[in-house]
């Protein structure tokens, strides 16, 4: 059946700027981080991104490796987008990112001019795409000057292959020289994409400090602190769940969470949320934050998420409660 998209698709949404440029993004985007790739239904993927549009999500975050098996994901979702969302294709903001490992040899990872823009031109083969709206630098590179790695992401815009750019991973100094650098060649830094959630904070200690000084907006990958941060893990860990496979999520982990889990749960439902939707609003609730970028696996979880937009507001008792909880 040919997709057609909800005509109030642009009703319920918030959109914020990216820092001080003129791109908007809504308050969720969608990362296709998992669920997306070789190894996923293509047909949930394709049920899960008409629900985000149909929700007024029209970011669609991707990089280079993801999958599984790596690139899959992109080319899953060029599947999707030259099927459903063609005629489309001005009403999104499509990213990817270049940094991790892709292919073998000395090219195949981290941040040199080679890697960068090959990485680039397979991507757009993937997903069939003439161009990126934001093309991401995933990590910074310890080995390559980041002169090097800048002057790759400015000629990614000037080949007109990219919109705007981004970082990601990078710390507050890094973040400020790659501006600098950035500004100087005349592509500015648009955004910024770290780890942050309630159990990940580190970005508080002068990231998001030097995002506000030059103007760079920011985007948050696992928010819900790769499903910690939800309903799944409060009774302990569900045969099947991401901690059963003891990769980026351990075992151990969730062990360690279970009680501040809990309490934080209490808090959310003395609120009228879920979990989930408590912490995706604790991110919202800094103006530095333009949007948070979600995961999910289901359509349902989609909505849930969203459902958040509806209940952004704390008090100071429950930030207090809140901050009691995760120190």
């Amino acid at each position: 059946m040919t997709y057609i998209p909800k005509e109030s698709r642009y009703d319920e949404m918030t959109y914020n700027r990216c820092g001080k440029w003129g791109l908007k993004l809504p308050a969720v985007s969608l990362g296709l981080w998992h669920n997306f790739g070789g190894i996923d239904t293509l047909e949930n993927g394709r049920a899960m991104l008409h629900r985000a549009f149909d929700l007024g999500i029209t970011h669609f975050d991707l990089a280079n490796n993801y999958g599984p098996p790596p690139g899959s994901a992109e080319e899953n979702f060029g599947r999707i987008l030259k099927q459903d969302f063609k005629a489309y294709r001005d009403e999104l903001i499509i990213s990817s990112k270049a940094g991790y490992l892709m292919w073998p040899g000395p090219y195949g990872e981290w941040g040199s001019r080679k890697y960068m823009l090959a990485s680039l031109d397979q991507s757009l083969k993937r997903m069939g795409l003439e161009y990126v709206d934001i093309f991401y630098s995933h990590r910074p590179d310890p080995d390559t000057p980041l002169e090097e790695t800048m002057m790759a992401l400015d000629r990614a815009v000037r080949s007109g292959k990219a919109l705007y750019v981004g970082l990601s991973n990078y710390p507050a100094d890094m973040t400020k020289k790659a501006a600098e650098i950035l500004k100087e060649l005349g592509t500015p830094c648009l955004i910024h994409q770290p780890k942050y959630s309630m159990f990940e904070r580190w970005v508080e200690g002068g990231l998001l400090d030097v995002l506000e000084e030059e103007g760079i907006g920011c985007i948050p990958f696992s928010p819900l602190a790769q499903g910690l941060l939800t309903g799944k893990y409060l009774k302990g860990i569900p045969e099947g769940s991401r901690a059963t496979r003891e990769v980026f999520l351990k075992k151990k982990d969730v062990d360690s969470a279970h009680d501040k889990i809990v309490t934080l749960n209490e808090i959310a439902q003395s609120r009228g949320q879920s979990l989930a939707q408590m912490a995706l609003a604790w991110i919202l609730k800094d103006k530095r934050i333009t949007s948070v970028l979600i995961g999910a696996s289901s359509v349902n979880q989609i909505d849930n998420n969203v459902e958040m937009l509806r209940n952004r507001a704390f008090s100071k008792e429950e930030l207090q409660k809140i901050e009691a909880v995760l120190k």
